[in-house]
């Protein structure tokens, strides 16, 4: 009767919480949407984190409504994709902060390059005789990991990234074109 009684609650329990979609059991998965200085637009699609032997493994799944060619690719330190104010204008993904950077490095060297550990690889949005392509691969972060990244955003960029501060500032990636949080667990 006791044993009956206490699957019937556990049965329950499982109705009332059910497992959450953002934390399937192959990863987290990160909602991506376009975003304006006016705040988040349309969804693009998801990317899956989870862990993997060479570190952070990020499985992409983006619609064809980023812009062909290379785009800038970042943790950022905040779980916001908001707009917020900077010298009198609102920007677009602000509320997501800088790039992360636990040990305050302050350099911008690449996913592997020991400057901060939000770099992440290059995403590279191919084209066709129709436009754009969907996005379909993976990526890895090798200085990353699925505890880093719970509670931070993913941010997509306008431009590439070269991993430098120069001739532009964080790679010259430009403003911020998509966003999304990673949940926490």
């Amino acid at each position: 009767m006791l044993r009956a009684s206490l699957l019937a609650a556990g049965a329950a329990l499982l109705i009332a919480h059910p497992i959450s979609q953002a934390h399937a059991s192959d990863g987290v998965v990160v909602p991506m949407t376009l975003v304006s200085s006016k705040g988040a637009g349309a969804g693009i699609g998801t990317v899956t984190l989870r862990d993997g032997p060479s570190g952070l493994v990020l499985k992409l799944d983006l619609t064809e409504d980023l812009a062909p060619g290379p785009h800038g690719f970042h943790l950022h330190e905040n779980g916001s994709c908001a707009p917020a104010e900077k010298d009198g204008a609102m920007v677009a993904a602000l509320g997501a902060g800088g790039h992360y950077d636990p040990a305050g490095t302050g350099m911008h060297r690449g996913p592997a390059g020991g400057g901060h550990k939000g770099d992440l690889p290059i995403l590279q949005v191919s084209i066709d005789e129709d436009g754009s392509l969907p996005v379909k691969h993976g990526l890895v972060a090798p200085q990353l990991t699925l505890a880093d990244a719970l509670g931070r955003s993913l941010v997509i960029h306008a431009l590439g990234d070269n991993f430098r501060d120069e001739p532009a500032p964080l790679g010259g990636g430009g403003a911020r074109v998509a966003c999304g949080v990673v949940p926490t667990q």
